[in-house]
């Protein structure tokens, strides 16, 4: 009997100081990215690539680096990955349309989530501007919100993704995808994934709001 082996792991949701909520460098990350176990990391900072772009610098056999970023629109967050160039509207579907523009894959993060402001809301009729789902967000504080992401995603049949959402060190891994495929985008956007993850601890995300206040409206 032939067995697969899930030895690549991705986690596609992570935040540098490049992000006003936001503190660890690119460098540093792309190290505990590899201490963790990961085959790689996408580091999404808020409304700019620049801590990919930083990142990127440091890939190297053991880890990938892709480039993204998580982008407020007038709808909600959406993270696009794979991207080459900033995202310059705030638009929901203009976002869409640059990320698509570079070849990129549009992840809706932590949707449903109640909690936090900034959460896309998605409808049906959104569903065929997304490629995936986060269904599971490590700093989503109730797991209900990561179910109604996967529901969302299996009734609209879109793919599944996830991440740590980590803005602090201790958070990079605890969430992401597992495959056994050597091509990672096309893995995720062919559903040829399993998905992993645990909880952020609360004071992890307590800690990111404190320090925002305290930095202000930087990004």
């Amino acid at each position: 009997m032939n067995i697969k082996l899930l030895n690549m792991k991705y986690d596609f949701h992570t935040h540098s100081k490049y992000s006003a909520d936001g503190y660890v460098e690119p460098k540093t990350m792309v190290k505990i990215a590899s201490k963790v176990g990961l085959t790689g990391i996408a580091v999404t900072d808020h409304n700019t690539i620049k801590g990919g772009l930083a990142a990127k610098k440091y890939e190297n056999n053991e880890i990938q680096v892709i480039v993204g970023s998580e982008i407020l629109t007038d709808k909600g967050e959406v993270i696009g990955i794979f991207l080459t160039e900033e995202i310059k509207s705030k638009i929901f579907i203009d976002v869409i349309e640059e990320i698509k523009a570079q070849n990129g894959v549009v992840v809706v993060p932590h949707p449903f989530d109640g909690i936090r402001s900034t959460s896309l809301h998605p409808k049906h009729c959104d569903a065929r501007f997304i490629d995936c789902v986060e269904v599971f967000n490590s700093r989503c504080v109730r797991q209900t919100y990561n179910e109604m992401a996967e529901d969302y995603a299996k009734v609209n049949y879109l793919n599944l993704i996830a991440g740590s959402d980590a803005h602090f060190e201790n958070e990079i891994g605890n969430a992401g995808v597992e495959t056994d495929s050597d091509n990672i985008k096309e893995a995720i956007l062919s559903g040829d994934v399993t998905v992993f993850g645990k909880r952020s601890n609360i004071i992890n995300p307590v800690t990111t709001k404190l320090l925002k206040i305290w930095r202000g409206p930087k990004i």
